[in-house]
């Protein structure tokens, strides 16, 4: 292994700011794999720090094919995670809304410049991401509908679901978006939750990544094969939104297979305890994503389930 600075910036307060990046092998740029760029993604940052962790092990071993080269970028943004905050805690902008970057702008698009530098031009990609509402899903691979995507190697991941969906505006500035256009197999992994560390999820994700590398050759080591990826896009998925604002008593979570009729969850009032409303399941199907925050607004996005 070694391990190098990707980036550094000079700090006004302690150290110099530094994003590391640790190579495994020699040869061609095979695969790079990029963890935490938000301050909460404790649990994308654990799983990238596992993934590096198995493969010191698989290199000690000898257990890494020949002629192949491994990035792996732990985290991003370690600034806004030391003091609890999602985006950069200068300004709070995205790094993952900064790609391609640019290297003479802002700090966030030159923190992007320089990770896509190094990162783009390798055969696969694998971003450990992160949703922007609060819940549970069930682990699966996201992949931009690009035109560029590949999905039988998506299904090398080994994880219950592949979910594809059309880029908006917005996504062209993130990282998979970017990967995609240069040339990159991009694909992004999650695993449920964000700024928890739940250790039998990530390890559901990081085990798909090592499965993916045994897929593709990279690592000589077996692997249980996993589950037979089913493929979603968005039109797949029955949406159920709040109708009314107050304290979320779920009853089911991600993964729970449901029948038309059962009770998901309730909106209680704040300050009666009276139930505001009874939300119900509109079709059969498993529960693809909860909201698990405790407080709800109207309108906000409950559950999402793969209609059986």
């Amino acid at each position: 292994m070694k391990q190098e600075i990707i980036f550094r910036m000079k700090s006004p307060y302690r150290d110099d700011f530094k994003v590391w990046g640790f190579r495994f092998g020699e040869g061609k740029k095979t695969l790079a794999i990029v963890g935490a760029m938000r301050g909460d993604e404790v649990q994308q940052q654990f799983t990238c720090s596992q993934v590096v962790k198995n493969l010191m092990e698989l290199e000690d071993a000898g257990k890494l094919m020949p002629g192949h080269e491994i990035l792996v970028i732990p985290s991003a943004n370690h600034f806004s995670m030391n003091i609890n905050k999602r985006f950069w805690a200068m300004d709070n902008t995205d790094i993952n809304r900064m790609f391609p970057g640019y290297e003479k702008g802002e700090t966030t698009q030159r923190i992007a410049a320089a990770i896509f530098e190094q990162v783009r031009d390798y055969k696969y990609g694998i971003q450990l991401a992160s949703f922007y509402m609060p819940g549970e899903f069930i682990p699966h691979v996201r992949m931009m509908d690009t035109g560029y995507q590949n999905l039988k190697l998506a299904k090398n991941f080994g994880l219950p679901y592949v979910l594809v969906r059309k880029p908006r505006p917005y996504d062209t500035t993130v990282l998979n978006y970017n990967w995609q256009v240069f040339g990159t197999q991009a694909f992004s992994i999650y695993s449920g939750d964000t700024d928890i560390i739940n250790k039998d999820s990530a390890k559901i994700a990081w085990l798909s990544i090592f499965r993916f590398m045994h897929n593709m050759k990279i690592i000589d080591h077996n692997m249980h094969p996993g589950t037979c990826s089913y493929v979603l896009k968005d039109d797949d998925l029955e949406t159920i939104l709040s109708n009314q604002s107050g304290i979320l008593y779920s009853l089911r979570g991600a993964g729970d297979e449901i029948k038309t009729g059962d009770l998901l969850a309730k909106i209680l009032d704040p300050f009666t305890g009276e139930t505001r409303s009874s939300i119900l399941s509109p079709v059969d199907g498993t529960i693809f994503f909860a909201h698990h925050q405790p407080l709800i607004h109207q309108n906000t996005v409950m559950f999402r389930i793969v209609r059986f």
